[in-house]
């Protein structure tokens, strides 16, 4: 079921049974000074899930991850990562989740192979295990021709596999992945988003990203962020039939069209609007709302007798841009009026 809760009403949420969740995050708060970056949010992800974090730039996914990852410490609430709080029980944690951070650490100089077998032993791989640990992780991530290559020598998409080979080398039941396809052209970042299904077969997979595409294709379902705040969470089919309740449709009619046009053809119905959304094909897609959805309906089948060269129309269906632009750009769209209002 999809939700949208903020940070206040997350207070009375009983969190999931850690020992049935790989993470748990109950009232998690962060603040820096007077800024409070993570605002009392609570989600769970289940064993197997893949689970993309999103939110603009400031919304606080960055800081979770830390948190989750034993890097940072927060300033109240709870976080379990396998059934370990990740504050009192954090060496269990760390090793039982794997971590790509945005700006993954590389030793340049080190080749691929040395590189994760040092990886490895950080990581407490028993010694019999690491060279069988570090050939599953180079067959995974695609990196059998590169293995014997120094680091710094790879080019940015390969670096990028090196970054997941290290987050699975040792075999955590957990990986959390910080923006992994940044700075990758098309190619790679079809290529990293099958690494991640692939990874995500075996193991929990929590991860940001900013590209839409990238979350619609890999996600089971989808956490976003918005100024410290949970505000939406679910899988797309979910997020996008909330969206869209009560929108209207989306209607194809030739370039030429004007707004008044459409307004005139479609009559005086109680709250229409009309908008040009976009060009596709020969068309331009336009959305039509108004209060009464029947009547609306009623009025588009009419339009033709009234001049309108309709080619088609069917309810409006949201992307995940159109989304993520409702529960992040609207939402603080409507926070500035509020505030304006209660200035006045």
């Amino acid at each position: 079921m999809a939700s949208a809760s903020g940070g206040s009403e997350n207070k009375n949420i009983q969190a999931p049974d850690a020992t049935t969740q790989s993470i748990v995050v109950e009232r998690l708060v962060k603040r820096y000074g007077e800024v409070e970056a993570v605002a009392g949010i609570s989600f769970s992800v289940a064993p197997g899930e893949i689970v993309g974090f999103l939110g603009p730039n400031g919304a606080g996914k960055s800081t979770t991850m830390k948190i989750l990852t034993c890097f940072m410490a927060a300033t109240s609430g709870e976080a379990k990562v396998a059934g370990f709080d990740v504050y009192t029980e954090s060496e269990q944690v760390r090793a039982r989740i794997g971590y790509l951070p945005e700006n993954v650490p590389l030793y340049d100089e080190m080749l691929v192979h040395d590189y994760l077998m040092f990886v490895a032993e950080l990581r407490q791989v028993p010694k019999g295990q690491r060279r069988q640990r570090v050939r599953e992780a180079i067959e995974m991530t695609g990196l059998e021709k590169m293995y014997t290559r120094p680091v710094g020598e790879l080019s940015k998409g390969y670096r990028q596999r090196v970054g997941l080979a290290q987050a699975i080398v040792h075999g955590p039941d957990v990986v959390i992945l910080d923006e992994p396809t940044t700075g990758l052209d098309p190619n790679q970042i079809i290529e990293i988003r099958d690494l991640i299904k692939a990874i995500g077969r075996e193991k929990t997979v929590l991860f940001s990203t900013h590209i839409m595409q990238e979350v619609a294709a890999v996600c089971d379902r989808i956490i976003i962020i918005d100024a410290g705040e949970i505000v939406a969470d679910g899988t797309l089919d979910e997020l996008s039939a909330e969206v869209a309740r009560g929108a209207g449709f989306e209607v194809s009619l030739p370039d030429e069209v004007s707004r008044e046009e459409v307004l005139d053809a479609l009559g005086p119905l109680d709250g229409l609007s009309v908008e040009r959304l976009e060009r596709r094909g020969e068309d331009v897609i336009w959305s039509a709302r108004a209060r009464d959805n029947r009547a609306l309906r009623v009025a588009l089948l009419q339009a033709g007798n009234h001049g309108l060269e309709l080619r088609a129309f069917q309810p409006f269906r949201a992307d995940l841009e159109r989304v993520f632009r409702h529960y992040t750009v609207a939402r603080a769209a409507e926070h500035v009026s509020a505030s304006a209002a209660e200035e006045e």
